[in-house]
């Protein structure tokens, strides 16, 4: 009776070892996604303000037609890479030269993403009617 006891203790912890680290796992996965979420939040609004530069007439600080001449500045009253608790943005390039059909602003979460490794990392594409997430670039 005092083996069978023991096998089934073991058995019990083996159980619950596996149940916790599961857990984990998805904790940590949820943990990534919530991130992720708020960065691409985020990145959506920075996009509405380039789309608004963009549409401003140029004498009104504008581009009057373009993304030419957005800085990141222009978007946000941060220094040059504005960063709050979902993540750090930049503005590729900055300050936006030529006359571009779309500007691409890059948002690096503070979660580890779906490599295991590295950080969230969103890439936002703006068009002047339209925004998308580049999901090639996404992790």
């Amino acid at each position: 009776m005092g083996q069978q006891q023991l096998l089934l203790i073991i058995l019990g912890t083996i159980i619950v070892g596996v149940a916790i680290s599961v857990a984990v796992l998805m904790f940590n996965d949820q943990a990534s996604a919530t991130n992720r979420d708020e960065v691409v939040t985020d990145l959506a609004q920075l996009g509405s303000m380039a789309q608004a530069y963009y549409r401003k007439p140029r004498i009104l600080g504008g581009g009057g037609g373009s993304f030419s001449g957005l800085t990141m500045r222009m978007l946000t009253s941060a220094p040059a890479n504005p960063r709050n608790l979902n993540g750090t943005y930049t503005l590729d390039p900055d300050p936006v030269s030529g006359t571009p059909s779309y500007v691409t602003i890059r948002g690096v979460g503070t979660e580890t993403g779906n490599d295991g490794v590295n950080r969230v990392k969103v890439v936002m594409l703006v068009y002047a009617d339209s925004i998308s997430v580049d999901e090639a670039s996404t992790n």
